[in-house]
């Protein structure tokens, strides 16, 4: 299994339970396709550099999960239809990040 990390950009327009409700949607939508969700960060409001189809800001999260490197294409395609999500994009997560990211955990 290789470590990911996902950024997703929510409407500003959400609220707590909306934004909840999506970030559970898209955990459930990881676990689906046999995937292990290990954490989901909230970054709060950010504005953007620009603006993206009539849009100046959203609210980010970041989740972190494992996942087969084969079953990714399959958790994109799901992910893609989902109207709650304003942008993602989706990193796999080098051997060093990911032992330094555990380490950073642990101290907190």
């Amino acid at each position: 299994m290789n470590k990911y990390e996902a950024m997703f950009i929510f409407p500003d327009a959400f609220s707590e339970d909306q934004l909840d409700n999506a970030v559970n949607n898209i955990k459930g939508e990881i676990e689906k396709v046999g995937g292990a969700v290990e954490s989901a960060t909230r970054l709060g409001r950010r504005t953007f550099a620009r603006e993206m189809d009539k849009t100046q800001a959203g609210q980010y999260v970041v989740i972190t999960f494992k996942l087969d490197g084969r079953q990714i294409e399959s958790l994109k395609g799901n992910l893609r239809f989902n109207e709650e999500i304003f942008r993602m994009q989706i990193f796999r997560m080098d051997e060093k990040k990911a032992e330094n990211t555990a380490t950073l955990a642990a101290k907190e």
